[in-house]
């Protein structure tokens, strides 16, 4: 079976070394009888695993809007780096959505409302692609030298997508997380997810 985590690791979708705080389990989500710390790593593994990749992308647009937002770009980051960081974030955000689209979500959606194709978490992925494929786009002129690069106009596309963006990436770990998994998988069933 197709481990679509791996794939990711395979195309070069860059992860944090450990999960951030939204993968952790809220006091108010824990209505169900407590878990043993051996199943609560069972039932959160996909939450910490997707928001490691997540986090690398929360920090790339941090360093990319930071930028925007103080007019100028990282210590010693020339244009070049800058752009192909933002053109890197692109793909492998394009990359991480396109596998979750088609290995990840599919598996989940045979239990799990938020995953099914008309709910709101791809609906999120096409509203970030709208707005993820102007700043390609917008980089890439910049790349070649169509355009000058505007840390203001750069902004103002980010800003198009971002809330979204940020949006997303909190809601799909929340959805992963073991609290809300158990309700839909055994951990029998846990452990035969491709991921």
């Amino acid at each position: 079976m197709e481990q679509p985590f791996e794939k990711m690791a395979e195309e070069g979708v860059p992860k944090c070394d450990k999960p951030s705080e939204v993968s952790a389990p809220k006091k108010e989500d824990q209505d169900l009888p407590k878990m043993s710390p051996q199943e609560f790593r069972v039932y959160n593994r996909m939450a910490e695993h997707m928001d490691m990749f997540h986090e690398n992308f929360r920090r790339t647009w941090n360093l990319l809007y930071g930028a925007c937002t103080s007019g100028k770009r990282p210590a010693g980051m020339s244009i070049r780096a800058f752009l192909n960081t933002g053109l890197e974030f692109c793909h492998h955000l394009t990359v991480h959505h396109t596998i979750e689209e088609q290995h990840i979500f599919p598996v989940l959606a045979r239990k799990m409302p938020a995953f099914k194709q008309e709910l709101e978490l791809l609906t999120q992925h096409k509203l970030i692609h709208n707005g993820l494929e102007k700043f390609e786009g917008y980089l890439e002129q910049c790349r070649v030298g169509e355009r000058e690069l505007r840390l203001e106009e750069m902004r103002e596309l980010l800003e198009g997508f971002g809330t979204v963006l940020w949006q997303h990436l909190d809601d799909e770990v929340k959805q992963l997380r073991a609290e809300n998994m158990r309700r839909f998988w055994s951990a029998e069933e846990m452990r035969r997810l491709p991921m």
